[in-house]
């Protein structure tokens, strides 16, 4: 088999979307699994920027099918948004093809889910407000309309009418204003017109391609710690961003995933609420959120920033049985004269080296830090491993060492070009 999955390996935001692309123009078929447009994914290459939310990184290459799994929720909307805007930038795409069985987002749950928000006042979990929970709360209670409903007429104006009543009597328990069946109706069949011909039954494409051997890449979103069930719970999203998710979400069971990359940063940053242990909320945390522009391609907020933490590491490890990791953003903490690695955690009088599964407990913990030489100089212009400095080396032999996972890729960089591949075999095999 020649299957590859790409994970986040902390809270996001690890610059999935660059490998994706980079690795996609290797793959025939490039396929995400999870979530909706509340991730973000940027690709910068030949000079221009291109910001993905719903499609796969992975539809740059031309000849390359790119795949919305089963396992995503789609703004119907905010796709024909996205697809017109790369268009424009780049006339030459690979093929977009849509799962019948992706549930569809519509305005009422965007409403939901700010209306949710504020109603838990202190304790907010940070949600973008893009519907995705209250989307993902309608397919597990069977009510959702998924996007092969979305574009049949007839089928979609009877489940329609009977959900909007439903969630319009929710929306006044809210004390909210209700939505208009006609207005709503007419907007969304126009998006459904558009859509019809993408719309098919990706996992007969997804499992014939893995069954021919064809290159097939599975696309993560958000990262292993935001995971439903594996995350920091409440503090996650409502899908499974874990490699185990990639089953789920495309329709091809366990034994079809060969490889699985871990992407992280050289550091560690977490966007909304919930604990971090190694966070910085001093001057280097500072310097670390400008020299990494870390804002959040959905929301444009600030992310938190701090210290690489590997006790996250080795669970994430664990967790996705990693083949290797993608180490990214080396580049950004060069000229820190010394840098900081989380080993493990103090908790209550004693050592631990894994995450409490209760988030009460996980907050409590403090990090137990090794420190070691920093580095300096542009390491972007590197382009294989011996070209950094020795210092930044060893911090990657640390990372190796400490996880017992082998550094597959470094990227030093956002371009396509600043990518360092340490271990080909560990990608395709």
């Amino acid at each position: 088999m020649q299957t590859l999955v790409i994970v986040g390996a902390q809270w996001g935001d690890e610059a999935k979307g660059k490998l994706v692309d980079v690795l996609g123009s290797q793959a025939e078929i490039v396929v995400r699994y999870s979530g909706g447009n509340n991730a973000g994914h940027t690709v910068i290459t030949g000079g221009k920027t291109y910001k993905f939310q719903l499609i796969p990184a992975g539809i740059l290459h031309p000849g390359t099918v790119a795949i919305v799994g089963s396992g995503m929720v789609v703004d119907p909307k905010g796709l024909l948004d996205e697809l017109d805007r790369t268009l424009a930038q780049k006339s030459d795409l690979g093929t977009l093809k849509i799962s019948s069985a992706a549930h569809v987002v519509f305005p009422y749950h965007r409403m939901l889910d700010a209306l949710e928000e504020e109603a838990r006042g202190e304790n907010k979990i940070g949600t973008t407000s893009r519907g995705i929970g209250p989307a993902y709360q309608d397919k597990v209670a069977r009510i959702g309309i998924r996007m092969g409903e979305f574009v049949e007429p007839a089928i979609f104006e009877t489940r329609f009418r009977d959900v909007l009543k439903y969630k319009n009597r929710e929306l006044e328990m809210h004390g909210s204003p209700t939505l208009d069946f006609d207005t709503l109706f007419s907007e969304y069949t126009a998006y459904a017109d558009r859509l019809r011909p993408f719309v098919c039954d990706t996992e007969v494409l997804v499992q014939d391609a893995v069954a021919a051997n064809k290159r097939v890449l599975f696309e993560g979103a958000q990262g292993t710690f935001l995971d439903l069930d594996s995350g920091t719970y409440p503090y996650v999203t409502s899908s499974h961003p874990i490699a185990g998710g990639a089953c789920l979400g495309t329709g091809v069971g366990p034994r079809a995933l060969k490889n699985i990359l871990g992407v992280a940063k050289a550091y560690t940053t977490r966007v909304g609420s919930g604990p971090f242990p190694t966070e910085l909320d001093d001057e280097v945390g500072e310097f670390i959120r400008d020299a990494g522009q870390e804002y959040g391609t959905v929301t444009g907020r600030g992310r938190r920033c701090g210290w690489l933490d590997l006790v996250l590491l080795r669970q994430s490890a664990r967790l996705n049985s990693l083949s290797g990791w993608v180490l990214t953003r080396l580049d950004v903490l060069s000229g820190l004269e010394k840098v900081k690695v989380a080993t493990k955690y103090r908790y209550e009088g004693g050592e631990i080296e894994h995450i409490p599964q209760n988030i009460w407990d996980f907050a409590k913990v403090e990090p137990v830090y090794d420190e070691m030489e920093g580095w300096s100089g542009n390491l972007r212009t590197a382009r294989k491993l011996s070209d950094l400095p020795a210092s930044a080396q060893r911090y990657l032999q640390y990372v190796e060492e400490m996880t017992g996972v082998p550094v597959a890729i470094v990227s030093i960089g956002p371009d396509r070009d600043e990518t360092i591949v340490v271990r080909p075999d560990l990608i395709w095999g």
